[in-house]
C-alpha cells in the first residue's frame, strides 16, 4: 500500500475472529494441545467463553487454580507461543477457516485508498494470528501492523501498540481520532474507547446483540458488507 505525506492517514484495526474471519473452533483445539504441554493442564479450556480476550488473559484466568499467576505465564509465553501455532498449523488443515460476509471484499477495497493503513488487534498470539488469517484466504501482509493477545493481558493495551507501530510504519503521526477499531465484543469496543479511538461494533461475531448495542459504539454493523457506506473513514 502506497501513502502520501500529503493525505491525512486513518488507521483501521481489525479483530479477527467474529470480526474478519471464523476458525470454527481450531484455535480452542489447538490451545488445549499447547496448554498440556506448557502447562501440564487445560484448565478446562474447551468450555470457557474466549470473546474478546487477549490469549495471555485466557491463561491468567484460567491457570490462576492452577498455581500460575501473570509472571509465571508471561515467563513461559513465548515457549507457548511457539507451541501454539504448531498445532494451529495442525488443527487448521481439518478445520477450515472461513472469511466472513464482506470481510474480503472490505480489505480489497481498502488496500487500494492511499490514505488508508489497515492493522489488526487481535487476542490472538502473534503467531497465531498470521496461520489464521493465511487459512482464511487473507494475507498478513495486507496488515503491515498490529497488537496481539501474547503482548497483554489487558485488552486495552493493544490498540496503542498498534498505533505506535503504525505511526513508526508511516512515518508520520496518526492521532487517535484517526484510529478506527473493528470488532465483534464489547472488549473491542472497551479497548477503542480507553484509547481515545473510534469503535465500530460488527454483529455477526460472537457478542449478544443486546450486549453489542449497549456498548454504544460510533457505527454498529449487521456485517461488514456495510461498512464503506456507513463508517466515515475522515473525523469530521
Amino acid at each position: 500500500m502506497h501513502m502520501t505525506d500529503a493525505a491525512p492517514l486513518t488507521l483501521l484495526l481489525f479483530d479477527l475472529d467474529g470480526t474478519l474471519l471464523m476458525a470454527h473452533g481450531a484455535g480452542r483445539e489447538a490451545k488445549v494441545r499447547a496448554m498440556r504441554e506448557i502447562f501440564g493442564t487445560d484448565a478446562d479450556v474447551m468450555t470457557y467463553p474466549f470473546g474478546g480476550k487477549t490469549d495471555w488473559q485466557i491463561l491468567v484466568e484460567v491457570l490462576g487454580p492452577h498455581g500460575y499467576d501473570r509472571a509465571a505465564i508471561g515467563a513461559l509465553m513465548a515457549s507457548y507461543e511457539a507451541r501454539f501455532a504448531v498445532h494451529m498449523a495442525e488443527v487448521i488443515r481439518t478445520n477450515p477457516a472461513q472469511p466472513l460476509l464482506g470481510a474480503m471484499e472490505l480489505i480489497a477495497t481498502l488496500r487500494q485508498q492511499t490514505d488508508v493503513l489497515l492493522g489488526v488487534v487481535t487476542g490472538n498470539t502473534s503467531s497465531t494470528a498470521p496461520i489464521k488469517l493465511r487459512a482464511a484466504g487473507f494475507d498478513p501482509a495486507w496488515f503491515p501492523v498490529g497488537a496481539f493477545g501474547s503482548e497483554s493481558d489487558d485488552r486495552r493495551d493493544l490498540p496503542r501498540l498498534a498505533l505506535e507501530r503504525a505511526i513508526a510504519h508511516a512515518g508520520r503521526d496518526i492521532p487517535a481520532q484517526s484510529v478506527i477499531v473493528i470488532g465483534d465484543t464489547v472488549n473491542d469496543i472497551v479497548a477503542a474507547r480507553a484509547n481515545g479511538m473510534r469503535a465500530v461494533g460488527v454483529l455477526n461475531g460472537f457478542e449478544e446483540a443486546e450486549l453489542l448495542r449497549a456498548a454504544a459504539p460510533d457505527v454498529l454493523l449487521e456485517d461488514l458488507t456495510q461498512f464503506l457506506e456507513q463508517v466515515p473513514l475522515r473525523v469530521s
